[in-house]
C-alpha cells in the first residue's frame, strides 16, 4: 500500500520504480524525521515511474528519446523541430541571470529563439549557475525533449498518465510530483477527482512558466487561471530560488478556486538547486507530507 507516491522528473529513462525508490524513500523519510514524523516506513512510500515512456526501444529512434541526447552539434541544429526547447532555454537563461548576475552572464538584448548559436549560448551560460551545476549539455537538451514530447504528443500523455493511474491505490493520501512530475501530478489529479488523494506537494515546478507550460497544461487555464486540481484540499509548493526550472516561484496566483490557496514555500538547497532529494529533505516539505498523512 502507498500512503505517498512520488512522481519523479525528467531524464530518468534509463532508471526504474525500484531504482529510484532507494533514492527518494529515504531522502522523504529524513524530511519527515525533521519535521517530527516518524510513523511511515520506505513501504508506504512508492514512486510512480513513467521514464520509460521517453526510452529508445532500439534500432529506430523514438520521440523524445536517444536522439535527444546527442547533444553538441544538436544544440546548434535547434531551427525548427527545437523551437519550444530554445525558447525554454532563453527563458531559464533570463531567470538564471536574474538570480545569480556575478555568475550567469545575461542574455543580449532583442536575442530570441530559435537561432542555432542562441542554443549554444544558453548551454554555455546556465552552466555556470546553481540549476545546472552537474548536468551536462546532452541531459539538458534530452530532458527538454522530453517536456515537448509530453506536453504535445498526445499518446505520449496518454501513457505517461496510466503510469501514475496504476499507482494511485485506496489509501493514497498525499502525490509528491518533482519538475515535470509536478505537471504530470497536476494533471492526474484533475482527471481524477474521485481519487482519495487530498495534499499535492509540488517541488521545482515549471507549472507557472507562461506560454510553454501553464497555456500548455490540461485542462487549459481560463482567463489566465489554472484550474484547482480535483479533490485536493491542500497543495503546497517548494523550490529554491535558485531554481531556473521553477521559473515562477509562486504558484498561488496562477491556481485558484479550490479549498484553499497554494502555499508558496522557499528551500535552500545548496549548490543542487533542482535536485529531487535536497527537495524531499527539506523539513518545510517534511512538514507538508506529514500534514497530508495527518488528514
Amino acid at each position: 500500500m502507498a500512503a505517498v507516491v512520488v512522481i519523479h522528473g525528467i531524464g530518468k529513462q534509463y532508471l526504474g520504480e525500484l531504482t529510484l525508490h532507494r533514492g527518494i524513500a529515504p531522502a522523504l523519510l529524513d524530511g519527515l524525521s525533521r519535521a517530527g514524523h516518524h510513523t511511515l516506513t520506505a513501504k508506504d512510500i512508492r514512486v510512480a515511474f513513467y521514464g520509460h515512456c521517453f526510452r529508445n526501444p532500439g534500432g529506430t529512434t523514438a520521440k523524445g528519446g536517444q536522439a535527444a541526447l546527442r547533444g553538441g552539434a544538436e544544440a546548434g541544429r535547434f531551427q525548427t523541430e527545437g523551437r519550444f526547447e530554445t525558447e525554454l532555454l532563453l527563458a531559464w537563461w533570463q531567470e538564471a541571470a536574474r538570480l545569480e548576475p556575478d555568475r550567469v552572464p545575461a542574455p543580449l538584448k532583442g536575442a530570441k529563439a530559435p537561432v542555432p548559436v542562441t542554443a549554444q549560448r544558453v548551454l554555455r551560460a546556465l552552466s555556470r549557475s546553481r540549476f545546472l551545476t552537474r548536468a551536462g549539455d546532452r541531459f539538458l537538451l534530452g530532458v527538454l525533449r522530453q517536456v515537448r514530447s509530453y506536453l504535445g504528443e498526445r499518446e505520449v500523455r496518454e501513457r505517461v498518465q496510466a503510469e501514475i493511474a496504476a499507482a494511485v491505490e485506496p489509501d493514497t493520501r498525499v502525490i509528491v510530483g518533482h519538475s515535470l512530475g509536478s505537471v504530470v501530478a497536476y494533471e492526474a489529479l484533475c482527471a481524477h477527482p474521485e481519487w482519495p488523494v487530498r495534499t499535492l506537494v509540488t517541488v521545482g515546478s515549471p507549472l507557472g512558466i507562461p506560454r510553454l507550460v501553464f497555456d500548455r497544461l490540461t485542462p487549459g487555464p481560463v482567463g489566465g487561471r489554472g484550474t484547482w486540481p480535483g479533490g485536493i484540499h491542500r497543495w503546497t509548493n517548494i523550490c529554491d530560488r535558485y531554481d531556473v526550472v521553477a521559473l515562477a516561484k509562486e504558484l498561488a496566483p496562477l491556481f485558484t478556486g479550490g479549498p484553499a490557496t497554494v502555499d508558496d514555500v522557499l528551500v535552500d538547497n545548496g549548490w543542487q538547486a533542482h535536485t529531487v532529494e535536497h527537495h524531499l529533505t527539506a523539513e518545510q516539505t517534511g512538514r507538508a507530507i506529514a500534514i497530508g498523512l495527518a488528514g
